[in-house]
């Protein structure tokens, strides 16, 4: 898709990237579109290592808090739950309810499904 729509990496510290914006013969363009593309891969390589290491350290910073006993998420809606639990025992349909109160079909399920637990506190699990 980058490909087709040729955009051309241009970098105010890479005086050699300000070459690709003019056009020249075509062997130099080539060379530039080689360039180009090794530049598009580097920074898709560099962003996507960039973008792992976040999560890394955001997924250890949260096991050494729930270790701590410091992380415990988000709280379930109760008042939201109580009401999408009684819609529900009044028969209305999962749309009425989503729309009535703004809840997702997964959050819905999560509700229906605790109900039918006979051991499950209703919205027990639920987070949203």
């Amino acid at each position: 898709m980058i490909d087709a729509k040729e955009v051309r990496i241009v970098a105010l510290d890479l005086p050699t990237s300000w070459s690709l914006t003019a056009s020249v013969d075509e062997f130099t363009d080539r060379m530039f579109a080689a360039v180009n593309a090794m530049m598009l891969d580097v920074l898709a390589a560099v962003a996507r290592k960039d973008y792992e290491d976040r999560r890394r350290r955001q997924t250890k910073g949260t096991a050494k808090a729930k270790a701590a006993g410091l992380y415990k998420g988000r709280p379930a809606n109760k008042a939201r739950n109580a009401a999408i639990s009684s819609l529900l025992s009044n028969g209305r349909t999962w749309r009425e309810i989503m729309d009535a109160t703004g809840c997702s079909r997964t959050l819905l399920a999560k509700i229906a499904r605790d109900r039918r637990l006979p051991n499950a506190e209703p919205g027990a699990e639920t987070t949203n």
